[in-house]
């Protein structure tokens, strides 16, 4: 999310200069670059008009300290003014009540509400430790429900049972008084979507939020929309007291309009960031996290969250130990590592989150996409067990035989082996002495100058 925003903005306050201090001339034309960034990301008008006066008014006359330059002082005001206009900090969900703690999802058709349901529950049951119980109020798609059914069995958390035939308060009752019972933290109720915003839907979630009474109204809705999805927002708003917003599909919205628009638009938080298509891409929304990502200076918090949560520690010790022990690393260890970085978003999504990555060029970026590791993936998965515990033995026809299996050709074997090797030298300057210092000089000479990819990533 961002990129194109991102791209733009870092050329745009790169160019601010001054002497000593910030000025309305020599802003003019930044501030006029930084509202273009803002129009093509789909940033609703009233947002920018607001985020440009407020910019202008704390840069002007703004005295430079010893250790910022005129262009650091304005590039901390904008990012200062973007968390603000984000909600300045994350808001979690506010689940103090008597439990079961209600929260009703409400949303367009479409936004991604029921499998943000689930992604709901698999992050409140993994990272709030909650018992959590799913129920279905759609009473308009039976496959609606039965999607709800198979991604709770799937993420292992509690499915209450629903039919069409019954009304979406008596649904959402039941499962209440089953809760109570059963000893349930939190109960999320997913609700119709409709293609638009109508007055049948409102009154029926209206009735049905009258009726429970939740902790939270959440919204969901779909980031590639952009500013339409902060006037979505609105209109639900209107109708129902919304607690917060998770703003899905952001893996695909290169703009960020939506997400610099709601809260200004709402009054509403965003809540969560729906991150990719698996039930584990859903990342609570940071705002000072996000305004450093869309300055291209990255977003180290999320990756350190991420690789705690989502790392084997188990398999990364125990490869440690064998690389340790002087058994070496084959390609099964490697293609463990390429498999873990999957579960983390793919390089691509690694990379969004590393200081500077928004100003890699087009070139690099593309040795570095993920279709690339799914390649290597593949190539290693047509390798007998034996040719991964001893990759020197894959000579000639083993290779066109791979290269036939895995949909690629001999050329893509090569290069695979050839960045294994990379990979298995570095492995070995770790496990000596003073290992991490040489790993580290290792990759830098894997680099193209300039940045990532070339030997690693190259083709």
């Amino acid at each position: 999310m961002f990129e194109n925003l991102t791209d733009r903005l870092t050329k745009t306050l790169k160019n601010i200069s001054g002497r000593g201090r910030l000025t309305e001339e020599n802003i003019k034309d930044t501030l006029r670059e930084v509202r273009m960034a803002l129009l093509e990301a789909d940033v609703a008008l009233p947002v920018i008009k607001e985020f440009i006066a407020k910019v202008k008014e704390r840069a002007i006359g703004q005295e430079t300290s010893n250790s910022l330059n005129p262009g650091q002082v304005f590039v901390k005001i904008v990012q200062s003014e973007l968390e603000k206009a984000m909600g300045e900090s994350n808001e979690a969900l506010d689940l103090k009540t008597a439990p079961p703690a209600v929260v009703l999802m409400a949303g367009l058709q479409g936004a991604g509400k029921t499998t943000s349901v689930a992604k709901l529950a698999k992050f409140l049951k993994e990272r709030e430790k909650k018992k959590v119980l799913v129920v279905s109020a759609d009473v308009y798609r039976p496959a609606a429900i039965k999607q709800l059914e198979t991604l709770a069995s799937e993420i292992e958390v509690e499915f209450f049972p629903s039919d069409i035939k019954q009304k979406p308060v008596d649904i959402a009752n039941a499962a209440i008084a089953h809760a109570k019972l059963n000893f349930i933290d939190v109960l999320i109720v997913d609700t119709a979507g409709r293609l638009h915003v109508d007055e049948a839907m409102m009154g029926e979630i209206q009735e049905l939020h009258k009726a429970i009474n939740p902790v939270e109204t959440l919204f969901t809705v779909d980031a590639m929309t952009g500013q339409d999805a902060a006037n979505t927002a609105k209109a639900f708003n209107e109708a129902l007291p919304l607690t917060g917003v998770i703003l899905t599909k952001t893996d695909g919205d290169a703009r960020g309009g939506a997400a610099l628009s709601i809260r200004h638009i709402t009054g509403k938080p965003i809540k969560f960031l729906g991150v990719g298509e698996k039930i584990e891409a859903l990342e609570p929304f940071h705002p000072e996290r996000v305004a450093s990502r869309i300055l291209g200076m990255g977003d180290v918090l999320s990756l350190i969250e991420e690789v705690e949560q989502k790392v084997d520690r188990k398999k990364a010790e125990k490869l440690a130990k064998k690389v340790k022990s002087g058994k070496g690393f084959d390609l099964e260890d490697f293609r463990d590592q390429l498999v873990q970085m999957k579960n983390m978003g793919g390089m691509m999504g690694l990379m969004d989150k590393l200081p500077g990555m928004g100003n890699m060029s087009a070139q690099i970026k593309d040795q570095v996409n993920d279709k690339m590791t799914n390649q290597m993936e593949a190539i290693i998965n047509s390798m007998t067990k034996g040719e991964r515990q001893h990759p020197d033995i894959i000579k000639g026809s083993r290779k066109r035989r791979i290269a036939t299996g895995s949909g690629t050709q001999i050329q893509d074997v090569n290069r695979l082996l050839k960045q294994f090797t990379q990979m298995q030298k570095m492995m070995k300057k770790m496990s000596g002495k003073g290992g991490m210092k040489k790993m580290m000089r290792g990759m830098k000479g894997m680099m193209p100058p300039g940045g990532m990819g070339g030997g690693m990533f190259g083709r």
